[in-house]
């Protein structure tokens, strides 16, 4: 425990401070979530008329009884599991070779290769162009499309290229006088030594696949294609139609605001779940990837 007699008033003070704003931000960061799970186990009335603030009112589970009657709940789950899980390992495939590739200084306009991905972090060709080569692609409606279209990030590319660059030349120059080719120096040596910043890659790519939503909505028709943040959106839209919507507030166990809710619920859970086996590869993965030696 700290002992405060060993700091002056101003430590003591400033230490105060840090606290309180310490916890402000913790239940600002916390409050979201806090409110939306009140909502979700709350009725329909008490959601409408705003009594909801950090606990449930006349608590039921009748929201989550309904989402999960929906068997486009489950194909949209389905849907979103594939293009996270599918779309990371693609991307991963992609990004690992690629920046260890840029990593080394043996490669022939390296310096070029690099400034043309940095460049697409500020510059690109814009929606429609976008849409039109998906659609030139014959990609339009397709699951696989989803995931190859997404499948490398500028910023993934340089944050992991900077990490293989910090590791000391001498792992690969034992590697080559034992006959290792490149493939061996990567999967053998590289990828080993990179856990931190492959495992803080995949978390960024997780995520961006999990909350994908914009791209899936305009790219795919079919409603058995689509993720669950489009079928999140297409259930707002439908339950606020004005029959739609006459009909569920008639019913005091859920309304449109406690549906929406419970269905956001189960969209952050399997996220929740899978964040803290990564969470500790975090931060050692940003700080030693970020910077260059």
């Amino acid at each position: 425990m700290m002992n405060w007699n060993l700091y002056s008033h101003g430590d003591k003070f400033f230490a105060i401070v840090v606290s309180v704003l310490i916890g402000m931000f913790t239940v600002a960061t916390l409050y979201p979530f806090i409110y939306i799970a009140a909502v979700s186990f709350s009725s329909g009335f008490a959601a409408a008329a705003g009594k909801v603030v950090f606990s449930p009112i006349d608590t039921t589970i009748e929201s989550y009884k309904y989402v999960f009657a929906q068997k486009a709940f489950w194909v949209s789950y389905r849907n979103t599991f594939i293009y996270t899980i599918g779309g990371t390992l693609v991307s991963l495939a992609f990004i690992i070779p690629g920046a260890y590739a840029l990593s080394r200084p043996q490669l022939k306009g390296r310096r070029f290769f690099n400034l043309f991905i940095a460049f697409t972090m500020w510059f690109n060709a814009g929606l429609i162009p976008f849409f039109l080569n998906m659609r030139d692609l014959n990609l339009l409606d397709s699951m696989f499309g989803i995931i190859l279209a997404f499948a490398v990030n500028a910023f993934n590319i340089i944050l992991l290229r900077n990490f293989f660059e910090s590791i000391p030349s001498s792992f690969e120059e034992a590697a080559r006088m034992d006959g290792a080719n490149d493939f061996q120096v990567l999967w053998k040596v590289f990828v080993p030594l990179s856990k931190p910043a492959i495992a803080t890659i995949t978390l960024f790519c997780i995520v961006s696949r999990w909350n994908g939503f914009f791209w899936a909505m305009v790219l795919l028709q079919s409603e058995e294609k689509i993720p669950l943040q489009v079928f999140l959106r297409h259930t707002i839209a439908k339950l606020s139609d004005t029959e739609e919507f006459a009909m569920t507030v008639l019913d005091a166990d859920y309304g449109p605001e406690t549906v929406t809710a419970a269905i956001i619920v189960c969209s952050i859970i399997p996220v929740l779940i899978v964040y803290p086996f990564i969470q500790k590869y975090f931060e050692k993965g940003i700080l030693l990837g970020g910077v260059k030696e």
